[in-house]
């Protein structure tokens, strides 16, 4: 058998790492009169003491006491070693049970400085909030009206346009949009809206690179073309 003098590098790195891992395997072994010291004075006494007493972690302490269904006596929580895990601070100041907060019964209480000032009163409104008929020009610069009041701008805010148009022609229907025939979204005149279908606004979009003639002919056939599909529709029915 060859010794260790005459093994390879490699090998005896190996070899050494098997035996730091024995090493470590046997200093987590707990001894019995280690776990009778644990056993002791784990309930009344902090957990960083047991373990500097014994020479291990605390996340090594508080393990085993965890396996061995250990736990910290009343007396350690209420007496001068009041704390968690490590005696630390904290559970001195917690609640307990049947303790009364200190504001038990106190309704209607009014804390101090500027408290009054700046809470918000039953019934009051955000600064932001506007009545109903107010007007405001969205983000895209159409002008809306407010037209209900539920807190949902969506519903609350609709454009100007959109209910001029309604008030002469009723309401829009689905898959068609009010849009002004110049361009402006500020000249709001009837004679300046018109309904155009989804597939008629995605055309309109796509003649802009057009010269304005060349525009104008190609709405002109889809509106000649409106028309005549209208007027089959009339005569089938």
């Amino acid at each position: 058998m060859k010794s260790q003098n005459h093994l390879g590098e490699l090998a005896r790195a190996t070899l050494d790492k098997v035996r730091r891992r024995r090493v470590c395997i046997q200093r987590h072994h707990w001894s019995d009169d280690e776990l009778e010291i644990l056993r002791r004075r784990y309930p009344d006494e902090p957990t960083h003491a047991i373990a500097t007493a014994l020479g291990r972690p605390i996340h090594g302490v508080q393990g085993k006491a965890n396996a061995l269904g250990l736990r910290k006596s009343e007396a350690f929580f209420t007496g001068p070693h009041a704390g968690r895990l490590v005696g630390s601070s904290g559970v001195s100041s917690r609640f307990k049970k049947g303790q009364r907060p200190w504001n038990s019964g106190m309704k209607g209480f009014q804390a101090g400085g500027r408290a009054t000032q700046t809470q918000f009163k039953p019934g009051s409104k955000p600064h932001t909030w506007k009545p109903l008929g107010s007007e405001r020009v969205s983000r895209d610069g159409y002008l809306q009206r407010k037209v209900t009041d539920t807190g949902y701008p969506p519903k609350d805010w609709l454009g100007v346009h959109i209910l001029l148009w309604t008030e002469a022609h009723g309401p829009v229907p689905q898959g068609h949009k009010v849009t002004f025939r110049d361009g402006n979204k500020q000249h709001i005149q009837l004679e300046n809206l018109e309904l155009l279908s989804n597939a008629e606004m995605m055309l309109r979009n796509t003649i802009q690179r057009f010269p304005q003639e060349l525009q104008a002919t190609i709405r002109a056939v889809g509106k000649l073309k409106r028309v005549i599909k209208e007027n089959t529709h009339e005569k089938q029915d």
